[in-house]
């Protein structure tokens, strides 16, 4: 999963490996708690793959800017040790990933396997990334998800009447009834606004243009 949010997110362009997990923390807050010593070893099997290669990130200046003559000793020697010290730190580049054709046959790929580890992490990230995807493609992860969440909350119903829970207990039950029963309404209105764009006009791009669902 990991890897499929890498290639999605280097989709928009190149990123270094800060940047990588800025945005796999923003954007796609699924993997929020991913840790550098997480990320690096999967940029480095991409990269070994042949999925993204490492690009010279723009070379930092070594020149310290210059400012205007001050007509005086001290100021003059103030302004030589500033550039003194400017030249003197340490310039640290990051390595820039850019995706590679490779890459984009294998994001496309990991996009469409719905069957490896398809919960509901690998839905929301999907989803997130659905502009990756046809219409049609979208239409079916979310009746996918439609069925599962269906099927969850007939069980989580049927649990809710059982004589064995306590107050407590049920209570908790129905919590979950509630919440499930709003994924699916969720999950409705989503399908809902997918099929009407079917019957839309593609847009230049040859992508159907999708109208948001309320939330």
């Amino acid at each position: 999963m990991l890897d499929l949010a890498i290639l999605g997110l280097l989709q928009e362009g190149d990123l270094h490996g800060y940047e990588i997990r800025r945005r796999l923390r923003q954007s796609l807050g699924l993997v929020s708690n991913v840790s550098f010593g997480t990320l690096y070893p999967a940029l480095a099997r991409l990269e070994a793959a042949g999925a993204v290669r490492s690009v010279a990130p723009l070379a930092p200046t070594s020149e310290a800017p210059s400012g205007p003559a001050t007509g005086s000793l001290s100021g003059e020697l103030a302004a030589l040790r500033a550039r003194r010290s400017t030249l003197a730190r340490p310039k640290r580049s990051k390595k820039v990933y850019r995706l590679t054709d490779e890459g984009r046959v294998l994001f496309t790929e990991l996009l469409a396997d719905t069957g490896a580890g398809d919960d509901a992490r690998a839905f929301s990230l999907r989803l997130s990334l659905g502009r990756h995807l046809t219409v049609e493609a979208r239409t079916r992860l979310l009746e996918r998800q439609h069925d599962r969440v269906a099927l969850r909350l007939a069980e989580v119903t049927d649990a809710a009447s059982s004589a064995e829970l306590d107050s407590y207990a049920r209570c908790v039950v129905e919590h979950q009834a509630d919440t499930l029963s709003n994924d699916l309404a969720w999950l409705e209105r989503l399908i809902a606004a997918e099929r009407a764009s079917q019957h839309q006009p593609t847009t230049t791009s040859g992508r159907h243009a999708v109208a948001p669902a309320n939330s």
